[in-house]
């Protein structure tokens, strides 16, 4: 302190005025100039307004050169509130030094992580930077001082993990990202381990940032990221939309709202939605939206192999997880990536309390050469073994074609669910009649004479898809209930609330499934 400042008061100032000035105003309007916001504008636009209570700010980097050039250490971390329910939210700062990770700003990040845990906080991360920076992690020293912390507690989904990808991310966010309960990456950016510069110095190929993990990869490809936006603004609602859906931590159950519309009133446009004609397509989507609480459909990984619809919800105001076959595409069967997306939502709903609602319209897995060489075998039974670990409440509704192992994955009879429905027209078997007639008579029957095979044959088929109807399995007590298609959302809603007991904590999960790795 000086004689002209005896309290700091003026220091204090001077300091806390450079360090919001970030990388300064050229840097900022560079941002500006590609359309995004800044990483403390963004933070502005994701809290409620005037809720952010930043630690840090003083930060800087510990090496002498950059000192001077890295307000905050290019990490702003702090704690405020979303909807009122407090969170922690980190952001790399663009401005400075590109937004790369230094060994104080990543250990204040780390710490407000650890913090968050502890204290049973969302964690939202606002990644837009490249990985470590060099000079800090060069060096026996700087290498050993930077690396991944194992020493850490496990994430193990003790609470929410957002990490919205606004820039080009490579390296720390990316594997923030990766750890992530939801991830969601905004149009132009890209995730990805190394960056263009980076590739082409270490194995001579040459690839554009969006090529290495822009959305479309992400969408279509890897399954990394759950949702897309079309810029900072609209990923910053998602983020808070999002959370709406899981409770602070897992010490709590999801928060509940008031059903949009009775639950008690028949649907009668179900019956409109699903073809008579079981070999029509239609969109699942239609009829899960007629289903669930009026705009509280939020599909994840929605261009991920969409021949499974994976969807948080509400259904009467109570947050559940939707596993839904979609006939529109591959006419449900679903491949190797509808497999991973399964176990992954499982896990995710797993750990926080979220039951599960399985929708039945597939004739199965996708087989073929390229399914085999992604593992399907193995993808199957990763499905199988998530639901045999699971220990939230399980709704299964059959509502047309369940076949072969695919019933099983879709948590069908056998496999432990609280109460499995179907609708009359439900058609549940290994395969298609006509298929297994093939397989089972095709050489005897194309030894008759065509007019009397023909007829044999449409024989076996009606046999067949007879003892296909759910009437059988009732009777075996194999499906509790026969419901008619009208009033779906009124007995999901039914079984749902008896699932969860009188107070709810009946729907309360073991976790077993907490420490399962993402897409695993």
């Amino acid at each position: 302190m000086t004689g002209d400042d005896p309290y700091g008061l003026h220091a204090l100032a001077t300091r806390t005025q450079a360090a919001l000035a970030m990388g300064g105003e050229q840097r900022i309007a560079r941002q500006h100039a590609k359309g995004r916001l800044t990483a403390r504008e963004r933070i502005a636009a994701l809290v409620d307004a005037d809720s952010f209570d930043e630690l840090g700010l003083l930060a800087r980097s510990d090496m002498p050169e950059a000192r001077d050039r890295t307000p905050a250490d290019g990490k702003i971390c702090g704690y405020g509130a979303i909807a009122g329910r407090p969170v922690a939210v980190s952001a790399d700062d663009v401005t400075v030094l590109a937004g790369a990770g230094g060994r104080v700003g990543v250990s204040k990040q780390m710490a407000l992580m650890d913090y968050a845990c502890r204290k049973g906080l969302p964690l939202v991360h606002l990644g837009d930077a490249g990985g470590a920076r060099v000079p800090d992690i060069m060096g026996s020293d700087g290498m050993m001082s930077m690396v991944y912390r194992i020493d850490h507690a496990p994430r193990d989904r003790r609470v929410p993990l957002l990490t919205l990808i606004l820039g080009e991310c490579f390296g720390g966010p990316t594997w923030t990202a990766s750890v992530s309960d939801i991830v969601i990456q905004a149009k132009g950016t890209a995730m990805c381990v190394g960056g263009p510069s980076i590739l082409e110095i270490a194995t001579g190929e040459q690839a554009t940032a969006e090529a290495l993990g822009g959305p479309a990869l992400h969408a279509h490809t890897t399954g990394l990221v759950d949702l897309f936006a079309n810029d900072d603004a609209h990923a910053l609602q998602l983020a808070r939309h999002c959370l709406s859906y899981f409770p602070s931590s897992a010490a709590a159950l999801p928060p509940r709202l008031p059903a949009t519309h009775p639950t008690d009133q028949p649907v009668p446009a179900l019956l409109e939605t699903v073809p008579s004609d079981p070999r029509q397509p239609y969109d699942m989507h239609r009829l899960l939206e007629l289903i669930v609480d009026t705009g509280s459909l939020l599909e994840l990984k929605p261009s991920y192999d969409g021949s499974l619809i994976t969807a948080l919800a509400r259904l009467d105001g109570q947050v559940v997880g939707i596993l839904a076959n979609n006939p529109k595409v591959t006419a449900g069967a679903m491949g190797p990536g509808a497999c991973e997306k399964a176990t992954s939502f499982i896990c995710l709903c797993d750990s926080f309390h979220i039951p599960l609602l399985f929708l039945h319209d597939t004739p199965g897995f996708f087989v073929g050469k390229r399914a085999e060489e992604r593992q399907m075998p193995l993808k199957i039974m990763n499905f199988i073994e998530a639901l045999h670990q699971s220990s939230v409440p399980r709704i299964s509704l059959i509502v047309r074609k369940s076949y072969g192992m695919a019933h099983c994955n879709m948590s069908g009879g056998n496999m432990g669910s609280d109460v499995v429905l179907a609708w009359p027209g439900a058609d549940i078997s290994f395969m298609a009649p006509a298929v297994a007639v093939n397989v089972a008579h095709g050489r005897r029957l194309s030894a008759l004479p065509e007019e009397q095979g023909h007829a044999m044959r449409r024989q076996m088929i009606d046999d067949m898809a007879r003892a296909n109807a759910p009437w059988p399995a009732a009777e075996q007590n194999l499906i509790d209930r026969v419901i008619d298609p009208r009033m779906t959302r009124s007995e999901l809603a039914r079984a749902l609330a008896r699932a969860g007991g009188s107070d709810g904590e009946a729907g309360r999960s073991k976790r077993r499934l907490a420490n399962w790795p993402r897409m695993a």
